[in-house]
């Protein structure tokens, strides 16, 4: 074993042989892994806080679509189907949907925002701060 080392290191330092050895790729794949565990770590917070983003511009978009729609047809009830219709008038294209993160509901013309948590209840969405459960 150790004769054919050093004929191996011989060959090598007359350039005879070339390449990485095991324990160099070895090492260069275990400081892969690490880096790769860094970034993925880092990274997961970033997920639950463009939800909550997300949320809170859906939010504002419905909300505004709301009182469009209550600006041009006073003294009726606001409704999904009413938003959405494609018309003279459309309010929202489509209604937002994240149902792995959030749902937004419309119940009698009263905005619900739901944070897919379990044992949480919807409730009227009030603007930015509505969104903070969201994951």
């Amino acid at each position: 074993m150790i004769r054919t080392y050093k004929m191996l290191k011989k060959r090598r330092e007359a350039g005879e042989i070339s390449g990485f050895t095991l324990i160099e790729l070895l090492i260069v794949i275990v400081v892969l892994g690490i880096l790769a565990a860094v970034v993925i770590f880092a990274l997961g917070g970033i997920t639950s806080k463009s939800a909550v983003a997300a949320c809170q511009a859906d939010g504002a978009t419905v909300q505004t679509a709301i009182a469009a729609y209550n600006n041009l047809n006073a003294g009726s009830t606001v409704t999904t189907a009413a938003l959405t219709a494609a018309g003279s008038t459309q309010y929202l294209a489509s209604w937002p949907n994240n149902t792995s993160h959030y749902t937004f509901s419309l119940t009698s013309g009263t905005l619900y925002v739901s944070t897919n948590t379990a044992g949480t209840a919807a409730v009227v969405y009030a603007g930015p701060q509505s969104c903070t459960g969201v994951q």
